[in-house]
């Protein structure tokens, strides 16, 4: 990086290397892991092909320099660390489309700053002393989390905010408060989260006070899908989730209410059984305890390669897969196909939105998440947060109204997986 008060080179027009700049100046307490915590994300960039910058001069917060980066990381920063100027050109910078990662003490920062606090989601509020707790995972298909299995457990100093931030980012983990001593925040105590934010995308851990934490590769793993979500570079469902009820997550929702229609299967899988992957066909894995009406469902899922499967709504119950395909509707999973075959069509019938389909899908061997959502004969399909499909039924042979939910299992040599599936109902007419 160019020093400070030098003309900073702006990024060439052929240069699509992905850039970040750590910044870890503190105002206050200074955690003795900042070193530690800088050379493993330059070690994380040198192995993941981003190129890492690292400060603690404020009059890096410049336009022109901050216009260099896909991403900022605050580094357990604390304190009042820039002035009205740089606060200013950092809003700009969000505002255009730029990342932001806090880690732990990032939310020590900034107090009087309204836009700081929204960005990192809440303030630092107290802690107890190092110690092992339970981490409860509740979002596993974001890259920072997709590793981890439901929970995770780990030594650390474990923050306490003033404010909860369910509300407003997608919590990725929690903390068990019955697991350690010390937790204030009533036994809802979110530890992880993303959102997007004012024009640009916010990740913060409250994970990463010790040093031990920047040798450890599930934390160094969780640290890098928190970044590559702020650079852009991993899509992720980051609007704020409550009310789901789990119908498949391994653990409490198992498989006793699904049925095996037609041929093939899904086996669970994972060291926790939290996992089902197709397996031969062409059969379907449907929910067989009830039909939905108005609905959002919500499920994780995963190709290997190019590989095809897809999920079916608002069909009748039957021992047979074809009835889904002839009375249902298919929101389709393949990796390339015809536009009306391909991830997000209704298969068949109404293509996606390509282009914005295209921004916001992982690759094959990462996770992606679907929103389908039901309200009367209107289908709507968001893909990692952004809405790819919006489709209304005509077709008087089918109705939307009412209907059953199904997993395909399309065939040997497809293999794709799902995880986390889960249904918050909605009003008659539909809302939010």
């Amino acid at each position: 990086m160019a020093l400070p008060g030098s003309a900073a080179p702006q990024r060439a027009a052929d240069d699509d290397s992905t850039r970040i700049l750590v910044f870890s100046k503190t105002a206050g307490f200074r955690h003795d892991s900042i070193p530690d915590g800088i050379a493993a994300v330059q070690d994380l960039g040198a192995r993941n092909g981003f190129l890492v910058d690292a400060t603690e001069d404020a009059a890096a917060f410049t336009p022109e320099n901050l216009g260099r980066y896909d991403a900022v990381v605050f580094l357990s920063t604390t304190g009042d660390v820039l002035d009205a100027e740089q606060q200013r050109a950092f809003e700009g910078y969000i505002g255009s489309g730029g990342g932001y990662a806090g880690v732990h003490a990032a939310a020590d920062t900034e107090y009087d700053w309204p836009f700081y606090g929204g960005l990192a989601g809440a303030y630092f509020e107290s802690h107890p002393e190092i110690q092992p707790a339970t981490v409860l995972v509740e979002d596993r298909a974001h890259a920072a989390t997709a590793h981890l299995g439901p929970t995770w457990d780990r030594t650390d100093e474990w923050y306490n905010y003033r404010t909860n931030p369910r509300d407003t980012a997608r919590v990725l983990a929690s903390l068990d408060e019955s697991s350690y001593r010390g937790g204030t925040m009533d036994g809802d105590h979110p530890i992880a989260w993303c959102q997007e934010y004012e024009g640009g995308r916010a990740f913060y851990t409250g994970l990463g006070h010790t040093k031990e934490s920047y040798t450890e590769p599930a934390f160094l793993a969780h640290l890098l899908g928190g970044i590559r979500y702020a650079t852009g570079d991993a899509a992720a469902d980051c609007r704020p989730e409550t009310g789901y009820t789990p119908l498949f997550d391994g653990t409490g929702a198992g498989l006793d209410a699904w049925r095996q229609a037609g041929p093939g299967s899904f086996i669970p899988d994972g060291t926790d059984g939290s996992t089902l992957t197709s397996s031969g066909g062409m059969g379907l894995l449907w929910y067989g305890e009830r039909e939905f009406a108005a609905y959002s469902l919500k499920l994780d899922w995963r190709m290997s390669g190019d590989d095809n499967s897809g999920v079916f709504v608002g069909f009748p119950a039957s021992d047979d897969p074809w009835t889904a395909v002839e009375q249902g509707y298919e929101i389709q999973i393949d990796a390339s196909d015809a536009p009306d075959r391909t991830t997000g069509a209704v298969y068949g019938v109404q293509s996606a939105d390509i282009e914005a389909r295209d921004g916001a899908l992982n690759p094959p061997g990462e996770w992606n998440t679907f929103e389908i959502r039901v309200e009367g004969e209107r289908l709507r399909v968001w893909l990692n947060g952004v809405l790819v499909n919006d489709f209304t039924n005509t077709d008087p042979a089918r109705s939307l109204r009412e209907g059953h939910i199904g997993l395909q299992n399309h065939g040997d040599g497809d293999e794709v997986s799902f995880r986390n599936i889960r249904i918050r109902e909605l009003p008659d007419g539909g809302g939010q």
